[in-house]
């Protein structure tokens, strides 16, 4: 007899309410979380406006139950799966009033058979959540405390850690069915696992497809798979569920990271019986050199040019994939090739890595542990395990993931902030990092390198700061010192350095209703989750910037400052180009609005910052520093053409020239000592072939810039205006923040040092009528050496 073959899938979206608490019935969206709910039914206030958060405590302590009703699926299938793509966190999962799941594990999905459960006409579903906080602290209390960097038991429950909080970041512990809920329909065969492995050997594409099946009888499958016209089949014989197929295709086009070449990708379909596997995979290969952490790819070093990230918003559901191509699209302007994915957030969805494949921006997958001691205890061991497998499988398809990380700062902190002292023996992450997760990596996707954590050096009884060799992370910059001290550091790869400022003025001033607004109002304070940080800003101002003499001042300067330390920053690392071969600027996004270290703020509007790093990560970089200009050359091409220095007094007047002719080799740096006829001078100008670096010889305060004086015109264009702004005086550092006149307006350029007659123009898009001579003014129009009344 012939095996019959159904594979339909109904999703379960429709018709659910939630209870909890005092609320009963509520109208409930699935994706989604209990917050978002209630929201919805005007139950709660916006948690990211004002200190609303701090009311909304109670919703983490809580136990929901979310419930529907559905119809048994038609099309006489043998067996039915209940398929939950992702529950958060604490569920059980009934049918009819039957149990049939039980999770603890938001990072993992879950399939059960409730065949035998179904009946025509109405059924019930029924997903109760207990209160996140009352199973972390029963766990911690039965496993022994931990130390971590906050009073919050994340480290105790397999959930987004930054949902309990963290220093940008607000406390609002979610429950809900967060990911895709339904029903399969199945008969005969089923894909359980398609895992490609991809690898390249000259020209020829390789990819080993390791699959496994699913049965409803003992007829034997047989599994095909095609890729740009080549196909393969294995048989899987009755008893068996495994097996492999490899598909070799010649004269393959390689992908790239962006900068690199292109990214092209070609459809691999897998089928067993009615079920199809469906991905686009692309060619590479890539290497990790440990010592150096140098990054090839198709063998070639790639510099990274990257952003932390951090989960978009503390309700996931409401990520959508253009709300991610919006960010994407912010990530790769700025002239960056890689994100990685924090491990205090999550696993991101399938949407964030077919954006990096498209994009060719490379991703750093960390695993989902930071900052804390984990215990690995059961039933911790054995979520991890899960977790791990699935993830690892879920996510070998794509190009873009280079590299698997088993940790944020763990090491260290077990190494540096006294954690064995605390422990007192107990288990604190170090078999996962070094024996559960490269062993799941190297069974599972031995195509892609694997590192304990970050920052490390290579071999656990190794300083983890060690700079001369792996990844370190810099954060005595912002925490206690100038960041003038990024030049003590002389590092291989820098995982994580960053600085604060504010959100726009347009974020902050939507979600922050204080009357006086100040840089210590409430409101403030409360969006600024830093222990000291608004301390910091003001400290991290040192002998750069004056005294804030109002909440306008506070929030330019403090902008400035940090666009300026991390730009200082990556122009160091960028200038030890090969030797330094990496700088992950944290952070690229926002979760809410907040102070905080992100160059795209919580309502993704683009702060000073991004501007700064955009011209940092430019393709051909000059810096000056200490008497050397350096020249960055991260193209495919030399870099050629006479180098003009000149030395100017503060008021524009040359003083001084030199020419010197340079050839930089591609993805190289060169080198240029400075004449010492260019010695002296107020300020030092270096131009090659368009690019120039500015350098004062002293901070900002002791300059005594001349008052700026330019003429500035406005001209009303398609889509927006032409600020036209030319110098009389040298101005420093203009900024133009149209979002003063109106939230949604936007400019393509920040933070313009002009030298007297120099010309530069605006382009601010708005589809609003705005006031020229107040977008022309203070305290839109601001620069340092503006004429004060």
């Amino acid at each position: 007899m012939k095996e019959r073959y159904v594979s339909t899938y109904h999703p379960l979206h429709d018709g659910w309410t939630l209870t909890g608490g005092e609320q009963e019935d509520v109208p409930a969206t699935v994706p989604g979380c209990v917050h978002t709910d209630l929201l919805a039914a005007g139950l709660i206030d916006d948690p990211y406006l004002d200190d609303n958060e701090l009311r909304q405590r109670w919703i983490g302590r809580t136990d929901w139950v979310y419930r529907t009703t559905f119809g048994r699926p038609d099309g006489g299938s043998d067996r039915v799966d209940l398929v939950c793509a992702g529950l958060d966190t604490v569920a059980t999962v009934t049918v009819n009033g039957v149990e049939v799941l039980r999770s603890a594990n938001m990072h993992r999905g879950y399939r059960v058979d409730v065949t035998g459960l179904l009946h025509d006409g109405d059924n019930t579903l029924e997903v109760r959540f207990d209160a996140p906080y009352r199973y972390a602290e029963a766990q911690r209390d039965a496993l022994g405390a931990r130390p971590g960097p906050y009073t919050e038991p994340f480290q105790f429950i397999r959930k987004m850690a930054c949902n309990f909080g963290w220093d940008w970041g607000p406390t609002l512990v979610t429950a809900g069915i967060w990911q895709d809920i339904g029903l399969h329909a199945w008969s005969g065969a089923r894909l359980a696992e398609v895992r490609p492995l991809v690898t390249v050997d000259g020209t020829t594409g390789r990819v080993e497809i390791p699959v496994r099946v699913e049965r409803t009888g003992d007829a034997p499958v047989t599994v095909t798979a095609e890729l740009a016209g080549v196909t393969a089949d294995v048989r899987i014989a009755p008893g068996e569920c495994e097996g492999v197929l490899v598909l070799e295709v010649p004269d393959v086009e390689l992908w790239w990271p962006v900068g690199y070449g292109g990214q092209p990708r070609y459809p691999l379909t897998v089928r067993a019986g009615a079920d199809t596997w469906t991905r686009r995979i692309g060619f590479r290969t890539v290497e990790l050199d440990p010592d150096a952490f140098r990054l090839a790819v198709n063998g070639r070093p790639v510099f990274v040019k990257g952003f932390n990230w951090i989960p978009d918003d503390c309700f996931p559901a409401r990520v959508t994939a253009d709300r991610l191509r919006e960010r994407f699209g912010q990530a790769v302007d700025t002239g960056a090739n890689l994100l990685r994915v924090w491990g205090g957030g999550r696993y991101e969805s399938e949407d964030f890595y077919d954006l990096a494949d498209e994009l060719g921006v490379l991703v750093w997958q960390d695993f989902p542990f930071a900052c804390a001691a984990y215990p690995e205890e059961e039933p911790f061991r054995s979520e991890v395990e899960a977790e791990a497998r699935e993830q690892v499988t879920r996510l070998a398809p794509h190009p873009s993931l280079v590299l698997w990380c088993g940790n944020n700062e763990n090491l260290w902190g077990h190494q540096e902030w006294g954690w064995p002292e605390a422990l007192e023996g107990r288990s604190w992450g170090a078999g996962f990092y070094f024996e559960l997760l490269p062993r799941v990596v190297g069974e599972l996707d031995p195509t892609r390198p694997y590192w304990p954590g970050t920052p490390y050096s290579g071999a656990p009884d190794r300083d983890v700061m060690d700079d001369s060799t792996g990844t370190i992370h810099i954060w005595d910059v912002w925490n206690t010192e100038d960041y003038s001290r990024y030049d003590a550091y002389t590092p291989r790869f820098v995982a994580e350095f960053g600085f604060q400022g504010p959100p726009v003025y347009a974020t902050l001033r939507a979600a922050v209703s204080d009357e006086p607004l100040t840089a210590d109002s409430p409101g403030v304070r409360h969006h600024q989750k830093a222990v000291g940080g608004n301390e910091k800003l003001l400290l991290g101002l040192g002998r750069h910037l004056p005294p804030p003499a109002d909440v306008d001042d506070w929030h330019y300067y403090t902008s400035l400052n940090q666009a300026r330390a991390v730009a200082y920053g990556l122009e160091r690392f960028r200038s030890l180009m090969p030797y330094c071969m990496g700088a992950i600027v944290w952070q690229l996004n926002d979760c809410w609005p907040v102070t905080s270290w992100a160059a795209v703020d919580g309502a993704g509007r683009r702060k000073p910052l991004w501007y700064a790093i955009r011209r940092a990560y430019a393709p051909r970089l000059l810096t000056i520093r200490d008497g050397v200009v350096t020249a960055v050359n991260d193209t495919d091409e030399p870099w050629t053409g006479d180098l003009t220095v000149t030395r100017r007094a503060v008021t524009g007047e040359l003083l001084a020239k030199e020419s010197v002719p340079v050839s930089v080799a591609p993805r190289d740096a060169g080198r240029v000592v400075l004449p010492a006829g260019l010695a002296g001078g107020d300020l030092l100008v270096a131009e090659l072939d368009g690019e120039r670096a500015i350098r004062m010889s002293a901070e900002d305060p002791e300059m005594h810039y001349p008052p700026a004086d330019h003429d500035a015109t406005v001209e009303p264009v398609a889509g927006g205006y032409l600020v036209h702004v030319t110098a009389r005086t040298l101005v420093r550092e203009l900024a133009i923040h149209p979002d003063r006149l109106d939230p949604a307006a936007t400019v393509d350029d920040q933070l313009v040092t002009l030298l007297p007659g120099e010309t530069v123009t605006f382009t601010v898009t708005t589809d609003q009528v705005l006031d020229p001579v107040r977008l022309t003014s203070h305290p839109v129009l601001r620069c340092v050496n503006e004429a004060r009344p």
